[in-house]
């Protein structure tokens, strides 16, 4: 938004704008890095404290540039260990059962996670991620002749189940981070 405003030739506003996302990065890097941890972690401002699940919500921080260099070594560390799956990066380490949880990967985020760690140079964790993601994603469109929402990115089969509604097909999220993905190879 600063930089629309810069470009539209309103300095005052852009000023502004551009003080708020300084602000908001300097929030994020409070509130939701855990030193001891080394990862983001969401942060509850009504209990005022850190949330303690382990998601792919930790990869934002590297997307939009927020991480110190250090904080993205260690985030994409425990990204590889914890998240990193054979059909790409799992929504939360925690089953629920529930769409957003294990096993579960969703385009959006492996796009924000592939993404941010390419900004810091982590480019063999990129790399691994988006080749198990657009194998995954093959590997149900040559059994099913179609793109999903979401796929069990833990499963060898790929087909994602769980949540509140059956998995949806043809969507467009996946179309998009695929074709991303594999136009970022060549």
């Amino acid at each position: 938004i600063s930089e629309a405003y810069q470009l539209a030739g309103n300095s005052r506003k852009s000023t502004e704008y551009l003080l708020l996302s300084n602000k908001r990065k300097l929030s994020i890097k409070k509130h939701c890095w855990n030193e001891q941890k080394k990862f983001f972690f969401d942060y509850d401002f009504i209990a005022q404290k850190q949330k303690e699940h382990y998601t792919l919500a930790a990869a934002f921080p590297l997307f939009f540039e927020i991480a110190t260099p250090d904080q993205a070594v260690h985030t994409a560390t425990i990204l590889g260990e914890k998240f990193l799956k054979p059909g790409g990066m799992t929504t939360t380490v925690e089953t629920s059962g529930q769409q957003w949880d294990a096993p579960n990967g969703w385009a959006p985020l492996q796009w924000i996670t592939f993404k941010g760690l390419l900004n810091y140079g982590l480019d063999d964790l990129a790399n691994q991620l988006r080749s198990n993601w657009t194998n995954a994603n093959l590997k149900v469109y040559q059994k099913t002749g179609k793109m999903t929402e979401k796929y069990d990115v833990w499963s060898d089969k790929a087909e994602a189940s769980g949540g509140e509604y059956p998995n949806q097909d043809g969507f467009g999220w996946t179309n998009g981070v695929y074709l991303a993905m594999t136009k970022s190879m060549s």
